[in-house]
Protein backbone atom coordinates (compact mmCIF):
# COMPACT_ATOMS: atom_id res chain seq x y z
CA UNK A 1 0.00 0.00 0.00
CA UNK A 2 1.60 3.26 -1.05
CA UNK A 3 0.97 6.57 0.66
CA UNK A 4 -1.45 7.42 -2.17
CA UNK A 5 -3.74 4.67 -0.83
CA UNK A 6 -4.64 6.88 2.11
CA UNK A 7 -5.32 9.92 -0.07
CA UNK A 8 -2.57 12.12 1.36
CA UNK A 9 -0.60 12.75 -1.85
CA UNK A 10 -3.57 13.27 -4.18
CA UNK A 11 -4.29 16.78 -2.92
CA UNK A 12 -1.04 18.33 -4.13
CA UNK A 13 1.65 20.30 -2.35
CA UNK A 14 -0.10 23.70 -2.00
CA UNK A 15 -3.53 22.43 -1.04
CA UNK A 16 -3.30 22.88 2.73
CA UNK A 17 -1.83 26.38 2.46
CA UNK A 18 -4.62 27.57 0.17
CA UNK A 19 -7.24 26.22 2.59
CA UNK A 20 -5.66 28.17 5.48
CA UNK A 21 -5.60 31.38 3.43
CA UNK A 22 -9.36 31.14 2.81
CA UNK A 23 -10.13 30.46 6.48
CA UNK A 24 -8.85 33.86 7.61
CA UNK A 25 -11.13 35.80 5.22
CA UNK A 26 -14.46 37.06 6.61
CA UNK A 27 -17.46 34.91 5.72
CA UNK A 28 -20.06 36.78 3.66
CA UNK A 29 -23.47 35.19 4.02
CA UNK A 30 -24.98 36.25 0.70
CA UNK A 31 -28.23 34.32 0.83
CA UNK A 32 -30.85 33.91 -1.85
CA UNK A 33 -34.46 34.05 -0.73
CA UNK A 34 -36.95 32.09 -2.79
CA UNK A 35 -40.22 33.95 -2.13
CA UNK A 36 -43.49 32.27 -3.09
CA UNK A 37 -47.08 33.41 -2.73
CA UNK A 38 -49.47 30.43 -2.96
CA UNK A 39 -52.56 32.61 -3.45
CA UNK A 40 -51.27 34.26 -6.64
CA UNK A 41 -48.75 31.63 -7.76
CA UNK A 42 -45.98 34.24 -7.73
CA UNK A 43 -42.41 33.05 -7.22
CA UNK A 44 -39.37 35.31 -7.00
CA UNK A 45 -35.73 34.98 -6.03
CA UNK A 46 -34.18 37.90 -4.11
CA UNK A 47 -30.50 38.03 -3.12
CA UNK A 48 -29.69 39.58 0.28
CA UNK A 49 -26.04 40.50 1.01
CA UNK A 50 -26.50 42.20 4.39
CA UNK A 51 -26.20 39.94 7.46
CA UNK A 52 -28.18 42.35 9.63
CA UNK A 53 -31.27 41.92 7.44
CA UNK A 54 -31.08 38.13 7.85
CA UNK A 55 -30.50 38.08 11.64
CA UNK A 56 -34.21 37.61 12.59
CA UNK A 57 -34.27 34.38 10.53
CA UNK A 58 -31.23 32.77 12.22
CA UNK A 59 -31.96 30.12 14.88
CA UNK A 60 -35.59 29.82 13.72
CA UNK A 61 -37.01 26.45 12.72
CA UNK A 62 -38.79 25.50 9.51
CA UNK A 63 -42.50 26.46 9.35
CA UNK A 64 -41.94 29.34 11.82
CA UNK A 65 -43.59 32.63 10.87
CA UNK A 66 -41.19 35.60 10.78
CA UNK A 67 -42.03 39.27 10.04
CA UNK A 68 -40.37 40.50 6.84
CA UNK A 69 -39.89 44.12 7.93
CA UNK A 70 -36.12 43.71 8.41
CA UNK A 71 -35.55 42.57 4.80
CA UNK A 72 -36.26 46.04 3.47
CA UNK A 73 -38.86 48.73 2.95
CA UNK A 74 -40.63 46.78 0.16
CA UNK A 75 -41.42 43.89 2.58
CA UNK A 76 -43.05 46.08 5.25
CA UNK A 77 -46.09 44.35 6.75
CA UNK A 78 -45.31 40.96 5.21
CA UNK A 79 -45.13 37.81 7.35
CA UNK A 80 -43.15 34.90 5.90
CA UNK A 81 -43.24 31.21 6.82
CA UNK A 82 -39.88 29.44 6.51
CA UNK A 83 -40.45 26.59 4.07
CA UNK A 84 -36.95 25.11 3.91
CA UNK A 85 -33.69 25.69 2.09
CA UNK A 86 -30.36 24.33 0.93
CA UNK A 87 -26.90 24.87 2.39
CA UNK A 88 -23.87 26.04 0.39
CA UNK A 89 -23.09 22.47 -0.74
CA UNK A 90 -26.70 21.81 -1.84
CA UNK A 91 -27.93 19.60 1.00
CA UNK A 92 -31.65 20.18 1.72
CA UNK A 93 -33.17 21.10 5.07
CA UNK A 94 -35.37 18.40 6.61
CA UNK A 95 -38.20 19.01 9.05
CA UNK A 96 -37.82 17.37 12.46
CA UNK A 97 -34.02 17.38 12.72
CA UNK A 98 -33.43 19.97 15.44
CA UNK A 99 -29.95 21.21 14.59
CA UNK A 100 -28.32 23.64 12.17
CA UNK A 101 -25.69 21.32 10.72
CA UNK A 102 -25.56 18.20 8.56
CA UNK A 103 -26.51 14.70 9.71
CA UNK A 104 -26.59 11.35 7.92
CA UNK A 105 -29.91 9.50 8.12
CA UNK A 106 -31.16 6.17 6.81
CA UNK A 107 -33.98 6.93 4.37
CA UNK A 108 -36.71 4.59 3.16
CA UNK A 109 -39.76 4.92 0.90
CA UNK A 110 -42.15 7.70 1.83
CA UNK A 111 -39.64 9.96 3.61
CA UNK A 112 -39.01 13.48 2.35
CA UNK A 113 -35.69 14.15 0.56
CA UNK A 114 -35.63 10.57 -0.79
CA UNK A 115 -36.87 8.89 -3.97
CA UNK A 116 -36.86 5.10 -4.01
CA UNK A 117 -34.93 3.74 -7.01
CA UNK A 118 -35.60 0.02 -6.36
CA UNK A 119 -38.36 -1.61 -4.34
CA UNK A 120 -37.47 -1.92 -0.65
CA UNK A 121 -34.14 -0.10 -1.02
CA UNK A 122 -32.95 2.08 1.86
CA UNK A 123 -30.15 4.62 1.64
CA UNK A 124 -28.07 6.64 4.10
CA UNK A 125 -28.00 10.27 2.96
CA UNK A 126 -26.79 13.60 4.31
CA UNK A 127 -29.42 16.24 5.07
CA UNK A 128 -29.30 19.51 6.95
CA UNK A 129 -31.23 20.18 10.15
CA UNK A 130 -34.35 22.36 10.21
CA UNK A 131 -32.76 25.31 12.09
CA UNK A 132 -31.79 28.30 9.91
CA UNK A 133 -28.13 29.35 10.07
CA UNK A 134 -25.68 31.59 8.18
CA UNK A 135 -24.38 28.66 6.07
CA UNK A 136 -27.55 28.46 3.94
CA UNK A 137 -27.27 29.37 0.26
CA UNK A 138 -31.03 29.44 -0.44
CA UNK A 139 -33.95 29.83 1.96
CA UNK A 140 -37.55 29.21 0.83
CA UNK A 141 -40.06 31.68 2.25
CA UNK A 142 -43.84 31.41 1.83
CA UNK A 143 -46.00 34.53 2.15
CA UNK A 144 -48.28 33.95 5.16
CA UNK A 145 -49.62 37.53 5.34
CA UNK A 146 -49.44 40.08 2.55
CA UNK A 147 -47.99 43.52 3.29
CA UNK A 148 -48.93 46.99 2.10
CA UNK A 149 -47.24 46.93 -1.32
CA UNK A 150 -46.43 44.36 -3.99
CA UNK A 151 -43.06 42.57 -4.01
CA UNK A 152 -40.98 44.20 -6.80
Amino acid sequence: FGSSHFGACRLGPGHLGSRLAHASQPVLAAMKLNLSNPTTGMQKIVEIDDDKKLLPFFDKRMSTEVPGDTLGEEFKGYVFKIGGGNDKQGFPMKQGILCNHRVKLLFKKGMSCFRERRKGCRKRKSVRGCVVGPDLAVMHLIVAKKGEQEIP
